[in-house]
Protein backbone atom coordinates (compact mmCIF):
# COMPACT_ATOMS: atom_id res chain seq x y z
CA UNK A 1 0.00 0.00 0.00
CA UNK A 2 1.36 3.55 -0.93
CA UNK A 3 0.03 6.96 0.29
CA UNK A 4 -1.31 9.25 -2.36
CA UNK A 5 0.37 12.60 -2.82
CA UNK A 6 -2.52 14.29 -2.72
CA UNK A 7 -5.28 12.64 -1.31
CA UNK A 8 -6.98 10.09 0.53
CA UNK A 9 -6.01 8.17 4.44
CA UNK A 10 -5.14 4.68 4.41
CA UNK A 11 -7.64 2.01 6.60
CA UNK A 12 -5.77 0.84 9.93
CA UNK A 13 -6.68 -3.32 9.87
CA UNK A 14 -5.36 -3.49 13.01
CA UNK A 15 -6.97 -0.63 14.14
CA UNK A 16 -3.66 1.15 15.60
CA UNK A 17 -3.65 4.77 16.43
CA UNK A 18 -1.39 7.15 15.40
CA UNK A 19 0.86 6.96 18.42
CA UNK A 20 0.81 3.25 18.02
CA UNK A 21 2.51 3.27 14.44
CA UNK A 22 5.15 5.91 15.87
CA UNK A 23 6.13 3.25 18.28
CA UNK A 24 6.76 1.32 16.06
CA UNK A 25 8.61 3.25 14.07
CA UNK A 26 10.77 4.18 16.57
CA UNK A 27 11.44 0.33 17.30
CA UNK A 28 12.35 -0.47 13.65
CA UNK A 29 15.36 1.93 14.20
CA UNK A 30 16.77 -0.62 16.38
CA UNK A 31 16.01 -3.68 13.95
CA UNK A 32 19.25 -5.64 13.46
CA UNK A 33 21.43 -3.45 15.54
CA UNK A 34 22.75 -6.83 17.88
CA UNK A 35 24.16 -6.38 21.10
CA UNK A 36 24.10 -2.08 21.23
CA UNK A 37 23.13 -0.51 24.06
CA UNK A 38 19.22 1.39 23.10
CA UNK A 39 19.54 4.85 24.46
CA UNK A 40 16.28 6.10 23.47
CA UNK A 41 15.41 9.62 24.89
CA UNK A 42 11.31 10.34 25.18
CA UNK A 43 8.17 8.54 26.02
CA UNK A 44 7.21 6.93 22.39
CA UNK A 45 11.37 5.73 21.76
CA UNK A 46 11.61 4.13 24.77
CA UNK A 47 8.63 2.29 23.90
CA UNK A 48 10.09 1.59 20.90
CA UNK A 49 13.11 0.69 22.28
CA UNK A 50 11.79 -1.81 24.44
CA UNK A 51 9.36 -3.29 22.26
CA UNK A 52 11.90 -4.10 19.95
CA UNK A 53 13.82 -5.91 22.76
CA UNK A 54 10.63 -7.82 23.44
CA UNK A 55 10.28 -9.16 20.04
CA UNK A 56 12.38 -8.64 16.92
CA UNK A 57 15.56 -7.57 18.52
CA UNK A 58 16.45 -9.59 21.65
CA UNK A 59 20.09 -8.62 22.19
CA UNK A 60 19.87 -5.15 22.78
CA UNK A 61 20.55 -4.17 25.92
CA UNK A 62 19.14 -1.23 28.08
CA UNK A 63 19.56 0.99 30.78
CA UNK A 64 18.03 2.76 33.44
CA UNK A 65 19.41 5.75 32.62
CA UNK A 66 21.87 6.14 35.35
CA UNK A 67 24.59 2.88 36.37
CA UNK A 68 22.67 0.22 35.55
CA UNK A 69 21.47 -2.46 32.54
CA UNK A 70 18.14 -3.46 32.99
CA UNK A 71 15.77 -6.53 31.69
CA UNK A 72 12.26 -6.04 30.01
CA UNK A 73 10.44 -5.84 33.66
CA UNK A 74 13.34 -3.50 35.13
CA UNK A 75 15.32 -6.34 36.82
CA UNK A 76 18.82 -5.11 36.93
CA UNK A 77 21.04 -7.34 34.61
CA UNK A 78 24.75 -5.20 34.88
CA UNK A 79 26.21 -2.35 36.12
CA UNK A 80 27.00 0.29 33.64
CA UNK A 81 28.80 2.98 35.24
CA UNK A 82 29.53 6.68 33.36
CA UNK A 83 33.08 5.62 32.00
CA UNK A 84 31.70 2.52 30.52
CA UNK A 85 28.95 4.17 28.98
CA UNK A 86 31.42 6.47 27.43
CA UNK A 87 33.04 3.73 26.05
CA UNK A 88 30.46 2.45 24.52
CA UNK A 89 29.86 5.83 22.78
CA UNK A 90 33.25 6.46 21.19
CA UNK A 91 33.53 2.75 20.56
CA UNK A 92 29.77 2.62 18.58
CA UNK A 93 28.07 0.15 20.56
CA UNK A 94 25.42 2.60 21.15
CA UNK A 95 22.19 3.74 19.14
CA UNK A 96 20.34 6.98 20.41
CA UNK A 97 17.57 8.45 19.49
CA UNK A 98 17.18 12.41 20.23
CA UNK A 99 14.85 14.81 19.83
CA UNK A 100 15.21 17.97 17.97
CA UNK A 101 14.53 21.39 18.44
CA UNK A 102 15.43 22.07 14.52
CA UNK A 103 16.60 19.99 12.17
CA UNK A 104 17.59 20.39 8.43
CA UNK A 105 17.64 18.87 5.15
CA UNK A 106 21.11 16.79 5.74
CA UNK A 107 21.05 16.05 9.19
CA UNK A 108 22.03 18.89 11.61
CA UNK A 109 20.29 18.97 14.48
CA UNK A 110 19.76 21.71 16.57
CA UNK A 111 19.20 21.76 20.53
CA UNK A 112 21.16 24.75 21.78
CA UNK A 113 19.36 27.44 21.21
CA UNK A 114 17.00 29.83 18.32
CA UNK A 115 18.33 32.87 16.86
CA UNK A 116 21.95 34.22 16.65
CA UNK A 117 24.22 32.03 19.07
CA UNK A 118 25.43 35.50 20.40
CA UNK A 119 22.05 36.84 21.30
CA UNK A 120 19.61 34.24 21.26
CA UNK A 121 15.61 34.63 20.99
CA UNK A 122 15.47 31.66 23.06
CA UNK A 123 18.01 29.48 25.07
CA UNK A 124 17.36 25.58 25.12
CA UNK A 125 19.44 22.58 26.53
CA UNK A 126 22.67 23.11 25.11
CA UNK A 127 24.80 21.17 22.12
CA UNK A 128 24.69 18.15 25.55
CA UNK A 129 26.82 15.36 24.35
CA UNK A 130 25.48 15.47 20.45
CA UNK A 131 28.29 16.45 18.70
CA UNK A 132 29.98 13.01 20.59
CA UNK A 133 27.09 10.83 19.89
CA UNK A 134 26.95 12.00 16.20
CA UNK A 135 30.03 11.35 15.37
CA UNK A 136 31.20 7.77 16.60
CA UNK A 137 27.81 5.82 17.15
CA UNK A 138 24.45 5.41 15.07
CA UNK A 139 21.98 8.59 15.99
CA UNK A 140 18.34 8.55 14.92
CA UNK A 141 16.18 10.93 15.69
CA UNK A 142 12.23 11.51 17.14
CA UNK A 143 10.27 14.36 16.54
CA UNK A 144 6.55 14.06 18.15
CA UNK A 145 5.25 17.92 16.52
CA UNK A 146 6.56 17.94 12.43
CA UNK A 147 6.28 21.59 11.47
CA UNK A 148 8.67 23.73 9.59
CA UNK A 149 9.99 24.95 12.80
CA UNK A 150 11.31 21.97 13.91
CA UNK A 151 12.09 20.84 9.79
CA UNK A 152 14.06 23.98 9.00
CA UNK A 153 15.68 24.86 5.88
CA UNK A 154 18.92 25.49 8.02
CA UNK A 155 19.97 24.82 11.83
CA UNK A 156 20.32 28.13 14.11
CA UNK A 157 23.29 26.21 15.89
CA UNK A 158 24.47 22.66 14.77
CA UNK A 159 24.43 20.65 18.32
CA UNK A 160 24.01 16.80 16.35
CA UNK A 161 26.90 17.07 13.31
CA UNK A 162 24.59 16.32 9.97
CA UNK A 163 25.84 14.47 6.61
CA UNK A 164 27.42 17.27 4.56
CA UNK A 165 29.19 19.11 7.84
CA UNK A 166 30.46 15.43 8.65
CA UNK A 167 31.82 15.37 4.99
CA UNK A 168 33.42 18.38 5.03
CA UNK A 169 34.97 17.51 7.79
CA UNK A 170 36.37 14.32 6.79
CA UNK A 171 34.31 12.80 9.74
CA UNK A 172 32.34 9.96 8.18
CA UNK A 173 33.73 6.44 9.36
CA UNK A 174 31.44 6.17 12.08
CA UNK A 175 29.14 8.67 11.57
CA UNK A 176 25.90 7.27 10.96
CA UNK A 177 22.21 9.00 10.79
CA UNK A 178 19.36 5.96 10.11
CA UNK A 179 15.93 7.36 10.57
CA UNK A 180 13.83 10.41 11.59
CA UNK A 181 11.03 9.54 12.86
CA UNK A 182 7.72 12.35 13.13
CA UNK A 183 4.04 11.88 14.12
CA UNK A 184 3.51 12.32 10.39
CA UNK A 185 6.13 9.97 8.74
CA UNK A 186 9.61 8.21 8.85
CA UNK A 187 12.77 9.64 7.09
CA UNK A 188 16.24 8.57 6.17
CA UNK A 189 18.95 10.38 4.11
CA UNK A 190 18.69 8.35 0.75
CA UNK A 191 18.42 11.45 -0.60
CA UNK A 192 21.23 13.47 -3.42
CA UNK A 193 24.14 13.97 -1.33
CA UNK A 194 22.58 11.91 1.61
CA UNK A 195 19.81 14.47 1.78
CA UNK A 196 16.39 13.71 4.01
CA UNK A 197 14.36 11.63 1.73
CA UNK A 198 10.31 10.66 2.83
CA UNK A 199 10.63 7.24 3.39
CA UNK A 200 6.94 6.70 4.24
CA UNK A 201 4.10 8.20 5.84
CA UNK A 202 1.52 6.99 8.92
CA UNK A 203 -2.04 5.90 7.85
CA UNK A 204 -4.18 8.89 7.39
CA UNK A 205 -0.89 11.25 6.69
CA UNK A 206 -0.50 12.10 2.52
CA UNK A 207 2.68 13.19 1.40
CA UNK A 208 1.21 16.50 0.69
CA UNK A 209 0.54 17.30 4.35
CA UNK A 210 3.92 16.04 5.14
CA UNK A 211 5.51 18.29 2.28
CA UNK A 212 3.58 21.31 3.07
CA UNK A 213 5.09 20.35 6.91
CA UNK A 214 8.47 20.61 5.71
CA UNK A 215 10.52 24.18 5.87
CA UNK A 216 12.74 22.40 2.96
CA UNK A 217 12.57 20.20 -0.02
CA UNK A 218 12.14 16.79 0.96
CA UNK A 219 13.70 14.12 -1.57
CA UNK A 220 10.78 11.74 -2.53
CA UNK A 221 11.59 8.16 -4.51
CA UNK A 222 8.26 6.79 -6.61
CA UNK A 223 5.81 5.57 -3.92
CA UNK A 224 5.97 6.41 -1.06
CA UNK A 225 4.69 3.41 1.24
CA UNK A 226 3.05 3.47 4.77
CA UNK A 227 4.46 2.61 7.97
CA UNK A 228 3.89 -0.93 8.48
CA UNK A 229 0.98 -2.49 10.75
CA UNK A 230 2.30 -3.64 13.76
CA UNK A 231 0.85 -7.37 14.18
CA UNK A 232 -1.58 -8.40 16.90
CA UNK A 233 1.27 -9.24 19.39
CA UNK A 234 2.93 -5.99 19.08
CA UNK A 235 -0.32 -4.07 20.08
CA UNK A 236 -0.83 -6.32 22.89
CA UNK A 237 2.58 -5.69 24.27
CA UNK A 238 2.26 -1.71 23.62
CA UNK A 239 -1.21 -1.90 25.24
CA UNK A 240 -1.16 -4.43 28.05
CA UNK A 241 2.67 -4.39 28.97
CA UNK A 242 4.46 -1.70 27.88
CA UNK A 243 1.92 1.23 28.44
CA UNK A 244 -0.98 -0.20 30.13
CA UNK A 245 -1.83 3.52 30.91
CA UNK A 246 -2.20 5.10 27.84
CA UNK A 247 0.57 7.52 27.88
CA UNK A 248 1.59 7.58 24.25
CA UNK A 249 -1.21 9.08 23.01
CA UNK A 250 -0.56 12.34 25.36
CA UNK A 251 3.11 12.89 23.22
CA UNK A 252 0.89 11.87 19.72
CA UNK A 253 -2.18 13.20 19.09
CA UNK A 254 -4.63 11.10 16.79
Amino acid sequence: MSASSTTGTAGTATGASRAEYCVIACAEAWRDDGEVLASPMGLIPSYGARLAKRTFSPDLLLTDGEALLVGLDGETEGWLPYRRHLTMVTGGRRHVMMGASQIDRFGNQNISCIGDWARPARQLLGVRGAPVNTLNNPVSYWIPRHSPRVFVERVDMVSGVGYDRAGAAGVTRFHRLPRVVSDLGVFDFAGPDHSMRLACVHPGVTVEQVRAATGFVLAVTGEVPYTREPTAEELRLIREVIDPKGLRDREVRA
